[in-house]
């Protein structure tokens, strides 16, 4: 089942009103990513206003969430014992079936009821795409029986919750019978209406064997008899079609009302064949009637059995296509589960200053781990200016609406209305508060650098990926081209290597102009956000900024980096800047997940219980300080710096190959490999080759003048030693709206030729089939089966040359948006080969695969298509 946008605070407020003091808790399940930290820590605000009790239970991969649906769902289902509740998932599960991978789907009951979960309700958040559709449009299904005789038969599942109507909640539905509910944010209600009836006609759809239909092809293509033997075969063909028809009646009963609900449907009657009818020759002489054995009108028209299986058939595998292309598509990010969570706390009235920055910090953190409409990759909209937008044009409506927010619940002082709006218009970097009491959250021009407030200027323009990639600073050439750079506009080199917030406040005030000026002349375009213009509540590209009076002023990109750092490296690797007294919690949790003797527990990236708590602290709502994102601050210039130096070494000695379909480096030396164990940190390094890799193209594709296709770069497949584990941690990244698979392009060219050519020669045995039935129409007295026949044959065709025409306009369309299809290729590599890998993680396109596979494992890989 899916909640609509619009009734987002429907569950939630059913659950507030049949809350009582014997309720169970309601059991969070979080992903270890900083947007859905982000998430819980908005949802746990919200119970805890309303005095709702809830655990907390953080899942590193598809593992933890199977563990976690044994020891913690099952319980509390009713036929274990429990007495229901809800589950909330938060960035977890939402492209696998949980009704499965939880125990919730009731498989091991022979009598499926309404009480298949348990009483247990799973509220699924997530950003990535494609849903699981069992989860969207099944969530709490039933077997029903129908009664035919003495005989009761499983005729189909069918949604019977009340207040679901194919799939979707509406207000009269009520919860407490437990079903699984995916909150939309807009996508299922406005453009899945396609797969939603595709996969409801299934649902309805009665089984049919696929291989009587072949029998009947097999003989169609026989020799035609002769006219005596075409009459014998009438008189068999009536009795077969009564013995048909007596097992249809005792084995099978017939779909006519499973059809009902779908409104495409061709078979709208009852498949059941009309028997023909000989009147007695005494009552035909009486009336005056002469006996004629030509059947009348009404039924010419009606259909065989076989015409309707023919049918049923067509349909069902034309529903099949169209889930099978939602699947097929690649992974995708859809709007961040933060942004949600927010929408429901502001539908609710409980909105705040504090849950505006968690929401505003989860946005920036989905950008900054690079996650696309595309999927996981490099931003096609890296190019215009500010932040690189998630989600293109709907990304930056949502960081307008947090925008209007943030104007809305800081409204600038009457006395200091003109200085603040005079400061936003000139476009300074904010770096102090304006008062002692100050913890407004305020709008500012952020450059595209990292932690540039905590940083040298150099410092800060060195490790940013986006400028990295454009000056080619891993050259010596590159970097005299950033010194030219900060030349240009003036600032010495004294001046921009000491700290930010130390620099001459001339300099500051025109830093701004400067870049815009100067930065170009570099191929920087989208250095910083182009001239305010208009009202400050119009700033597009603007980022936000945060102070806690005179202690610390944060932008949320810099406390995206210092949480993405936590989770991804752990407090573990700078031990001088943590405080162990201030983490017993860690402590707890780290003896509580792993023995004493576990010598292999810091390093397993799935034993990350420690990190998910520092980060959960780090992001408190009732500190007066960011002390702890404060003291992360280390940890993250330690990755930045690693990943600058690993991304130099990989590409000044040329140890990026390009194979078929993509490029592949491995990181399997040097000071920081064991820092790349973790996928996060792994991905961001792959992140920053891939933006370098694309680039290098891109001005390669000018000085050669050649198509802008080969312009648009290649995705990116980037191997980690882990020799603790004796592993590689593997990560494929696609290249945003500009990537472009020449070998699937290839294949797919070469799959639909030959199909093509294929349903050419269908085609036209189907003619000569036709040509030789036309010489024996006259003397049969049963044309109609054959007409319906014909019929159905034409509406084959005509449904294939339309696929076929779709096809084709998908594949020239959709070439700005391929996605990432690394998760489908990784599955079916280990379905075909014998390679040891493991899929534990939420990102598919992550895998583990031993080291001695690796060699095998990549090259089964190049012949697979990786974005589609």
């Amino acid at each position: 089942m899916y909640l609509p946008r619009q009734l987002i605070s429907h569950l939630y407020l059913q659950l507030l009103r049949s809350h009582h003091p014997l309720s169970p808790p309601v059991l969070i399940l979080v992903a270890l990513e900083s947007d859905a930290l982000c998430a819980c820590r908005i949802l746990t605000a919200l119970l805890k206003r309303d005095y709702i009790p809830h655990k907390i239970h953080p899942v590193a991969g598809y593992g933890d969430l199977s563990r976690a649906g044994e020891e913690l769902v099952r319980p509390m289902q009713t036929g274990n014992g429990g007495s229901g509740g809800v589950v909330v998932c938060l960035g977890v599960g939402g492209l696998v079936d949980l009704g499965e991978i939880l125990g919730l789907s009731g498989e091991d009951n022979d009598n499926a009821t309404e009480e298949d979960t348990g009483g247990v309700e799973v509220w699924v958040f997530d950003a990535r795409r494609p849903w699981n559709l069992a989860n969207v449009f099944g969530g709490k299904t039933q077997v029903l029986a129908e009664i035919d005789g003495n005989a009761s038969t499983v005729v189909g599942r069918r949604q019977q919750t009340r207040g679901v109507e194919k799939g979707r909640v509406t207000v009269s539905y009520k919860n407490g019978g437990g079903g699984i509910v995916v909150y939309d944010d807009g996508d299922i209600e406005e453009e899945m209406e396609k797969e939603r009836e595709a996969y409801c006609a299934l649902m309805e759809m009665p089984e049919v064997d696929e291989d009587e239909e072949d029998d009947d092809d097999d003989e169609e293509d026989q020799e035609p008899p002769s006219s005596t033997d075409s009459r014998k075969r009438k008189s068999w063909s009536r009795e077969d079609d009564d013995d048909e028809n007596e097992e249809l009646q005792d084995d099978e009963e017939p779909p006519r009302q499973r059809r009902r609900s779908n409104s495409n449907s061709s078979i709208a009657s009852s498949p059941t064949r009309v028997r023909r009818t000989v009147h007695d020759s005494s009552n035909s002489s009486r009336s005056g009637t002469p006996v004629s054995d030509s059947p009348s009108p009404a039924r010419q028209k009606q259909p065989s059995a076989r015409s309707l299986r023919r049918r049923l058939l067509r349909m069902k595998r034309k529903h099949e296509s169209v889930l099978q292309q939602y699947y097929s598509s690649g992974t995708s990010y859809s709007e961040p589960i933060s942004s949600i969570m927010y929408s429901l706390a502001s539908e609710l009235g409980r909105e705040d200053n504090d849950l505006l920055w968690l929401a505003i910090v989860g946005v920036c953190s989905l950008e900054l781990g690079g996650r696309t409409m595309s999927g996981v990759g490099v931003s096609s909209a890296s190019e215009s200016g500010g932040l690189a937008g998630w989600g293109g044009e709907r990304g930056e409506r949502i960081r307008q609406i947090l925008r209007d927010e943030v104007h809305r619940l800081n409204p600038p002082d009457p006395s200091e209305r003109d200085r603040d709006i005079r400061g936003e218009v000139t476009g300074v970097i904010p770096t102090t508060a304006r008062s002692p009491t100050d913890k407004s959250i305020r709008l500012s021009p952020e450059p595209r650098f990292i932690l540039v407030r905590h940083w040298s200027l150099y410092e800060s323009m060195l490790h940013s990926p986006y400028l990295a990639s454009r000056l080619h600073v891993w050259t010596e050439n590159g970097r005299k081209r950033l010194h030219k750079l900060l030349a240009k506009m003036g600032i010495s080199l004294t001046q921009c290597h000491q700290n930010y917030t130390h620099m001459d406040m001339e300099l500051k005030r025109v830093l701004r102009q400067r870049l815009l000026k100067y930065a170009p002349m570099y191929g920087l375009d989208g250095l910083v956000p182009s001239e305010a213009s208009g009202h400050a509540a119009s700033r597009e590209g603007w980022g936000f900024v945060r102070c806690w009076g005179w202690k610390a002023c944060l932008s949320a990109t810099d406390v995206g980096v210092m949480i993405g750092a936590i989770l991804e490296v752990g407090p573990e690797e700078v031990p001088g800047a943590w405080d162990a007294k201030r983490l017993p919690r860690i402590r707890r949790a780290q003896e509580g997940s792993s023995g004493p003797d576990d010598d292999d527990a810091d390093t397993d990236p799935s034993n990350l219980l420690a990190r998910f708590w520092t980060a959960y602290d780090a992001l408190s709502l009732t500190s007066e300080s960011p002390t702890l994102l404060m003291e992360a601050l280390p940890l993250a210039q330690h990755l930045h710096r690693a990943i600058l130096r690993t991304g130099t070494s990989l590409l000044s000695k040329h140890q990026i190959r390009h194979l078929r379909a993509f490029r592949i480096a491995v990181v399997k030396d040097g000071p920081d490999v064991k820092l790349f164990t973790n996928p996060g940190a792994l991905t961001k390094l792959a992140l920053w080759v891939a933006e370098a890799i694309r680039v290098q193209e891109r001005d390669r594709s000018d000085t050669l003048k050649i198509g802008k296709r080969r312009a648009a770069g290649t995705p990116l497949v980037l191997a980690g030693l882990d020799e603790d584990r004796g592993l590689y941690v593997v990560v494929g990244t696609g290249g945003g709206g500009g990537v472009v698979d020449f070998a699937a392009l290839s294949r797919r060219r070469e799959e639909r030729r030959k199909k093509k050519e294929i349903k050419e020669k269908k085609r036209s045995e189907r003619e000569e089939a036709r040509v030789r039935r036309a010489a024996e129409r006259a003397a049969r007295a049963e044309d109609g089966e054959e007409d319906e026949e014909e019929e159905s044959e034409e509406e084959e065709s005509s449904e294939s040359s339309e696929s076929e025409s779709e096809d084709e306009q998908d594949m020239s369309g959709n070439k700005h948006l391929l996605r990432n299809r690394f998760g489908i290729a990784f599955q079916e590599v280990v379905q075909e080969t014998n390679t040891r890998v493991r899929i534990d993680s939420f990102e598919h396109c992550v895998v583990e695969v031993q080291k001695e596979d690796l060699g095998g494992f990549l090259e089964a890989l190049s012949f697979r298509s990786v974005v589609g």
